[in-house]
């Protein structure tokens, strides 16, 4: 049984220092052009930068090109990914087929990791992607813990899933919020739309708040409850699974920190003494609790099948 890796999206450049020192193992980073739903935005500069300090820790890092491409974006991939090759990053993030065909004639050695959001539901598709250059595939948030496992006893290739932080129910590639303030007869800008976090659809009937904002990859509508299962891991320790990804996306740095700080001591505890992480579950809990914003509550997702929206 070997310990998993500890993802997270991070926020920017100064954040992924901040993070090492909380005990990340690896870092999801990219641009909205080619990523989906990443915490922050990064240049290749940036991603330069971010590679060689993050090497020089003896960790890993990782760049999105997840999004759907259209055609006139698919031009743009082979300078992209061979730029990321130049800076040697350990993978790359992919959904959409586009990327394999530009790796393969680019001939890129950078390996790849198979992210398809909503469709990752079994180990079928995640061989076939195996077999096809992926390394790695980040399961759906969907799925619950017995189904995550049945995946894992049948796959071919690592597997990822979530363990904290907000999950997207709804992506469109049409400019909903943009449309609606046009109907109106307002004005919207699009640009750095997530840095605002006063959009939000209410569902008056559940008391429950939406976050949504829109970018340059169309409209995106997030649960209204934060993902936690800090006190839930054993079944996946004991699945082997290969990565626990914190999404950081819509989160302040200090909260992804503190969020980083405790998965570490709960993986840490756990490979030591399994009785040691169990009779810390309460504080661990506890010390996120904390820290939670008044407007995320926090629940276990799909992972009991308890999430109901």
């Amino acid at each position: 049984m070997n310990k998993p890796e500890l993802l997270v999206t991070p926020k920017s450049v100064s954040h992924v220092e901040a993070l090492l020192e909380a005990g990340a193992d690896a870092f999801l980073i990219g641009e909205e052009k080619f990523g989906l739903r990443l915490a922050g935005e990064f240049t290749l500069e940036d991603v330069k930068t971010i590679t060689t300090l993050v090497h020089a820790a003896g960790k890993k890092v990782y760049v999105a090109m997840n999004a759907i491409f259209h055609n006139d974006r698919v031009p743009l991939l082979a300078p992209y990914m061979k730029a990321i090759d130049e800076i040697g990053v350990d993978a790359i993030y992919f959904g959409d087929p586009a990327v394999v065909m530009t790796k393969r004639e680019l001939d890129s050695k950078t390996p790849l990791h198979w992210d398809a959001e909503t469709i990752a539901t079994n180990w079928f598709q995640a061989n076939y992607w195996g077999k096809r250059g992926a390394t790695r595939a980040y399961l759906a948030r969907e799925l619950g813990v017995e189904e995550i496992i049945e995946i894992k006893e049948n796959a071919d290739v690592e597997i990822e899933v979530q363990v904290h932080g907000m999950t997207c129910m709804f992506q469109s590639k049409r400019p909903l919020l943009g449309n609606y303030f046009l109907y109106q007869g307002k004005a919207m800008e699009v640009e750095n739309r997530k840095e605002a976090r006063n959009m939000f659809l209410y569902d008056k009937e559940r008391g429950n708040k939406y976050p949504i904002y829109e970018d340059y990859n169309g409209t995106h509508i997030y649960s209204p409850a934060d993902m936690c299962i800090i006190d839930e891991l054993e079944e996946l320790f004991e699945a082997n699974i290969d990565v626990f990804r914190i999404e950081g996306v819509l989160h302040e740095e200090a909260y992804i920190v503190t969020v980083v700080e405790q998965y570490r001591k709960a993986i840490d505890a756990y490979f030591e003494n399994e009785d040691t992480y169990i009779d810390m579950k309460e504080e661990l809990v506890e010390a996120i609790e904390a820290i939670q914003p008044a407007l995320r509550p926090m629940d276990t997702g799909f992972f009991f099948k308890e999430t109901v929206y």
